[in-house]
């Protein structure tokens, strides 16, 4: 397992301070705000730990960012034991800093039934070793960036993501408002379903938003937009491993009033469909002179 990986279970391992009360950090990071993916993943490990029935597992999250986060304070997850029925369990959980709240989730949990089944086919793109790693790819444009700048983007990364073209932030001209990328953790997990829920909660909000700014010819590293999470849902359909290849398969149906929406679908290698994300994020235009909130 990667040193980045072990990093990021870490980081969901949350402490408990008192009955629904959990507190979490942030990673020593200069280069963004609190990632809205550490979050949710964190505040889902909230959720989870206070459902006992360990054969209710995770099908749905709805959640709302609402306020920055400051990764320089620990971020503290009250969660509120909704209701437990006999199929379904919901928890809402709230994440605070500095006696406010950030973020906002509500997860349902479900026993295990038998039921119809359909789902969409699989795209059929390259494999992912048949693709370059994140380093392979950037290699070739280091010279654009701030010595800053390249030291976050070598750095070590959890998730080994690999998109099936160039990603917008090494080319930046406009195209169609789709992309596939390959997710995977960087290292073999533990067995503890909810946490690969919780990684795979992490690395979809990674690529997600990038998408609806495919058509507009822009980046993460640009400056034309303000562009943060505004609400993010998941369902999950069927069991999957974070540690095993799973293809990310992204559409943006939609930009206005300077929010963008984006629509994912997770495929294990085997093509069946094991998750479905919605996200809309902000998208405002930046006035001359103006910087982006860090």
């Amino acid at each position: 397992m990667s040193d980045a990986l072990d990093d990021l279970i870490a980081l969901l391992d949350l402490e408990a301070l008192e009955v629904n009360l959990f507190r979490g950090v942030s990673p020593d990071e200069r280069m963004q705000r609190v990632f809205g993916g550490q979050v949710a993943g964190q505040a889902l490990v909230a959720a989870g730990r206070t459902v006992d029935d360990a054969t209710r597992h995770l099908h749905s999250l709805h959640a709302y960012f609402l306020r920055p986060g400051d990764p320089s304070t620990p971020i503290v997850y009250e969660v509120d034991r909704i209701r437990d029925g006999r199929s379904f369990t919901t928890r809402r959980v709230v994440a605070i800093q500095h006696g406010r709240a950030i973020f906002n989730l509500q997860a349902s949990f479900q026993v295990a039934e038998p039921g119809p089944e359909h789902q969409d086919t699989m795209p059929d793109v390259p494999d992912a070793e048949a693709l370059p790693t994140f380093n392979e790819r950037a290699k070739p444009f280091l010279d654009r960036f701030d010595p800053d700048v390249v030291a976050w983007i070598t750095r070590e990364r959890p998730i080994d993501t690999r998109p099936t073209e160039m990603p917008a932030w090494l080319d930046p001209k406009p195209r169609a408002a789709d992309q596939d990328v390959w997710i995977r953790a960087n290292g073999t997990l533990p067995d503890d379903p909810l946490l690969h829920v919780c990684i795979v909660a992490y690395a979809s909000d990674l690529t997600i938003l990038d998408t609806a700014m495919l058509p507009h010819g822009s980046n993460w590293h640009e400056e034309q937009f303000m562009v943060a999470s505004l609400d993010h849902a998941m369902w999950f359909h069927r069991p999957f491993r974070a540690d095993e290849w799973l293809l990310y398969h992204q559409h943006s149906p939609s930009a206005s009033g300077a929010r963008g929406i984006a629509l994912g679908e997770i495929y294990r290698r085997d093509g069946v469909l094991a998750v479905t994300v919605i996200q809309e994020g902000l998208m405002r235009p930046m006035r001359h002179g103006e910087e982006r909130p860090r």
